[in-house]
Formats: structure tokens, C-alpha cells, sequence
């Protein structure tokens, strides 16, 4: 492992995971499979050792390459016999589908025989025997999420349980299939549920939520992050760059003007909260911020993760090895306490406009 960067416990799961994670979205859609073979392999040398994917990946989502991220993953770690055992994966099950009609025939509900056959399809592709930590991607009940701002009562509608939910997850770590369980996108009322249903029914302990936390989306710290802390539930924060927002390739031209990337690429990504006229307009404040102190954008969004107390770990999402190395390199960065004065007076005024 990178001697600078010491594991971190998961939740109360005891898995050690290093500070950054290699997050595998783009694999199968933006990168090609030797390419993702490379950035793989230079993960492990950079000292990584914890992977994230999931059953819906890549992205966008498609019916022509859905499970082909897992797929990618698992070819790989058959090529390398051993690796498997250095590393902690991660991987997730869709919650009811959003539109995609080709995972689990457009089911509006996640139901316990749903779970069990998802991790035993993503178990195949990711040629492993066991997952380490198997998370539900988005709820299955009826909340604000993906850039909804307001709880709407009216929308609620019959799902499985959270009990139905986690006692699914129970019979997968008795079977030994998984080792711990997550949640993402959730809530602070979804992740004391989860816990409180644990306690009473004596079903796995949710070991971490893996939600969205960058310079342009702090609302985790809107009150989810004083339930974690006292639950001892880790958060993993994914989109720490904000889709490439806080590295400073849209500043000068917009999500349409030239640059590379996700948001330039697909407009269904611009159409999401991201691609929001807001976000660009704080993350080029937060941009030329970074610069005035004598950081590239990157450096200073993602130390700013890395280092905040609410994180156990930071999901980056690469397109190159280079974008690797970059990211990695920023680890150990500080941040003064007058940068950070300025990065929370420019949050004061714009706020989350990432939500």
C-alpha cells in the first residue's frame, strides 16, 4: 500500500479500505477495455486498494453495454490470479429503474428475490466469490434524489420494506456472497431506518452510504453527516470533481465549448444536475480560487475531500492514466485555514446548486 495514505474501517465492517477509490463508471463507455486494464493496473501500483462499480454500469446507461463495467473488472482480475485477495470491491444493485426498462424489465420495486439474483449475475461478471461490499444504488422508496430538491408525500406508492431489503442482504452475507452492506443516495431518515431495523431484527449493519460530496454539493453536511457520525456509518464521496466542473476544463467554454469529457460528450449529462448554469458559475469561482492560491482546480476540490472529516474515502472517476496519477498526486495536499475560509464564504453565497 502507499505508505502516505493509511487505511481506513469501514463502518463497523472492519474491511480497510484506502482513502481514495477508484471509481469505474467510465469503463466500458468513455474507456476501452485495455485502457481500463492499464488505469486498473496503475491503481494498484499507485497503492490503491479499494474498487467501486455496479450492476448499471457504464455510463450512460444502456441496454447494449449494461453489466459490461463488471465484466471489464472481472476479465481483469482473472488475468491476475492473486489480486483479488489485495483488494476490497464494491459494487451496487440498481434501485427501482429510472427509465431503464432492461434492468429487471422496468420494475418499479427492488424486491428481496431481485437483490438475491443481482449479486449472483454481478458475482458472475465480476468472476469473484464474494463481493465485500454490496450497496443499494438509490432507494426504493419514494425520495428527493439525482438533483430532486423536495420530499413529495403524494408520490409514495407500495415497495418492499427497508426490513424485506435488509433481511435480503442478510441471507447474502450468510451465504458468504457478501461481507458488508451500503447504501447510496440516501437520506438522513434512510440511513437511521436502516440501522434501526438492524438493531431490532439482528440483520447486517449498514457499513457506509456513498452520496455525492464536492465543492458544489455539500448538502451531506446538511444533517446526514451527523447521523453517520454517530451511527458509525463511513460516507464514500463519490463525484468529487463534479463531472469535471471543479477541474477547470468547462471555465473558459462552456459544457459545449470544446473540452473533453462526460458533460461535453452526452447530453443526457448535461440535463442533470450538473450540467445546471449554477454549477459551472460556482465551480468557476471555486476554480479561480484555486489558482489564486497557486493550485490547479483539481488539486484543490479534491483535497478538499480528502481531507474533510466527514470522509472515509473518495470515489475518483479517470478517463486516462494520467487523470490517475493526477488525482492520487493531490493526496496529502492541505488546505490553509484561510483558503478554506474562502471556499466555505463563496459556499455561503451559491450554496449547493449541484444538489
Amino acid at each position: 500500500m502507499n505508505p502516505s495514505m493509511p487505511l481506513r474501517t469501514l463502518g463497523h465492517s472492519g474491511l480497510q479500505v484506502t482513502p481514495v477509490c477508484l471509481g469505474t463508471m467510465t469503463f466500458g463507455q468513455q474507456v476501452d477495455e485495455a485502457t481500463s486494464h492499464r488505469i486498473l493496473d496503475r491503481a494498484l501500483e499507485l497503492g490503491l486498494n479499494f474498487l467501486d462499480t455496479a450492476e448499471m454500469y457504464p455510463v450512460p446507461p444502456s441496454a447494449e453495454r449494461y453489466g459490461d463495467t463488471e465484466r471489464i473488472l472481472g476479465r481483469w482480475l482473472a488475468a491476475r490470479p492473486g489480486v483479488r485477495d489485495r483488494l476490497v470491491l464494491a459494487t451496487k444493485v440498481a434501485g427501482p429503474v429510472r427509465g431503464y426498462g432492461w434492468i429487471r424489465q422496468g420494475s418499479a420495486d427492488l424486491k428481496a428475490h431481485d437483490i438475491l439474483k443481482a449479486c449472483d449475475d454481478s458475482l458472475q461478471r465480476l468472476r469473484t466469490d464474494v463481493i465485500d461490499l454490496y450497496q443499494i444504488h438509490w432507494p426504493v422508496r419514494n425520495v428527493p434524489m439525482f438533483g430532486a430538491l423536495y420530499f413529495d408525500p403524494s408520490r409514495d406508492r407500495p415497495v418492499s420494506s427497508i426490513h424485506e431489503q435488509l433481511d435480503a442482504l442478510g441471507r447474502l452475507v450468510r451465504e458468504g456472497k457478501v461481507r458488508a452492506v451500503g447504501l447510496s443516495n440516501e437520506t438522513p431518515y434512510g440511513v437511521a431506518e436502516f440501522v434501526r431495523v438492524a438493531e431490532q431484527h439482528g440483520l447486517p449493519y449498514v457499513a457506509t452510504v456513498q452520496n455525492p460530496y464536492s465543492l458544489v454539493n455539500r448538502s451531506v453536511e446538511n444533517g446526514l453527516d451527523e447521523v453517520m457520525h454517530r451511527y458509525g456509518v463511513s460516507l464514500l464521496a463519490y463525484s468529487p470533481l463534479a463531472f469535471g466542473l471543479l477541474t477547470g476544463k468547462y471555465d473558459d467554454g462552456g459544457l459545449t465549448g470544446g473540452a473533453a469529457g462526460r458533460l461535453a460528450q452526452f447530453e443526457s449529462m448535461r440535463q442533470q444536475r450538473w450540467g445546471r448554469p449554477e454549477a459551472l458559475a460556482a465551480a468557476r469561482r471555486y476554480n479561480a480560487l484555486a489558482r489564486e492560491h497557486g493550485l490547479t482546480p483539481t488539486r484543490m476540490a479534491l483535497a478538499f475531500c480528502y481531507t474533510k472529516w466527514q470522509v472515509t474515502s473518495t470515489i475518483i472517476g479517470v478517463t486516462s492514466v494520467t487523470q490517475l496519477e493526477e488525482d492520487v498526486a493531490a493526496w496529502g495536499t492541505r488546505l490553509s485555514p484561510e483558503l478554506l475560509e474562502a471556499i466555505d464564504r463563496i459556499r455561503w453565497e451559491m450554496r449547493d446548486p449541484a444538489q
